[in-house]
C-alpha cells in the first residue's frame, strides 16, 4: 500500500490545510467570472488585431502600395484616448480607496474622452474622403479604415460596460461590486490604449 501511495503521488504538489501549492510556492486560487471573460476576451482581440498587423505588413511590401497622409487630428484623438485611460485608472484607484465622489469623477471624464476620440476619428475620415483617400483607391487606405474601425467598434463596447458602470455608480450599488466594474474598465481601456499606439505608430513609419 504505500509502495502504490509512493507511486501515485505528486511530487510537484504539496498539500497543507487544504491548498495546493506548487514549486513555485504559489496557493491555488479562483480569479472571479467576470475577469475571467475580460482575460478571454483580450486574449481573442489581441490574435485578431495581431492579424490585421501581420497582413498589413506584408500587403505593403508589394508595388501598388500607396501610403496616405495623416491627418494630424489623429494627434489629438491619440491624446484624447490617453488621457481617457488616466481618467479610469484614477477612478479605480478611487475606488480602492473608497472614495465614491473620485470615481464619478474619474469615469465621466474617462467617458467624456472616449466618446471626443470617437468624434475626432470620425473627423480624420472626413478629412480624408475630402482629399480623395477612399477605401477602394489603394491597400493603404483600406487599411486604415478597418484598423480605425474595428478599433472604434472595441471602444464603443467599452463604453457600453462603461455605462453599466456608471449605472451602478448613481444607483448606489455595494462598493465591491462598483470596484470590480470599474477595474474592468481600466483594464479594458489600457488594452484599447495599447492597441492604439501600436497602430498610430505603424501609421506614422510606414
Amino acid at each position: 500500500m504505500n509502495l502504490f501511495r509512493q507511486l501515485t503521488e505528486k511530487p510537484w504538489v504539496v498539500t497543507d490545510l487544504g491548498e495546493d501549492i506548487d514549486l513555485h510556492g504559489r496557493t491555488a486560487f479562483n480569479l472571479p467570472a467576470p475577469q475571467v471573460g475580460l482575460r478571454v476576451f483580450l486574449g481573442a482581440a489581441t490574435v485578431l488585431f495581431s492579424l490585421f498587423i501581420v497582413a498589413y505588413a506584408d500587403r505593403m511590401t508589394l508595388g501598388d502600395w500607396r501610403s496616405l497622409p495623416e491627418p494630424w487630428v489623429l494627434w489629438l484623438n491619440t491624446a484624447l484616448l490617453t488621457m481617457s485611460s488616466v481618467a479610469l485608472q484614477r477612478a479605480r484607484v478611487a475606488a480602492d480607496r473608497g472614495q465614491i465622489d473620485g470615481v464619478r469623477v474619474g469615469l465621466l471624464a474617462g467617458g467624456s474622452f472616449a466618446f471626443a476620440f470617437l468624434v475626432g476619428q470620425m473627423w480624420a475620415w472626413q478629412q480624408l474622403i475630402a482629399l480623395g483617400y477612399f477605401a477602394g483607391a489603394n491597400p493603404a487606405n483600406a487599411f486604415f479604415y478597418v484598423f480605425t474601425a474595428l478599433h472604434a467598434l472595441h471602444l464603443l463596447g467599452g463604453l457600453v460596460a462603461w455605462g453599466r458602470t456608471i449605472s451602478k455608480v448613481r444607483r448606489g450599488c455595494e462598493m465591491a461590486e462598483v470596484r470590480m466594474s470599474v477595474e474592468l474598465c481600466s483594464v479594458y481601456w489600457h488594452f484599447l490604449l495599447a492597441v492604439w499606439l501600436i497602430l498610430f505608430g505603424m501609421l506614422l513609419f510606414t
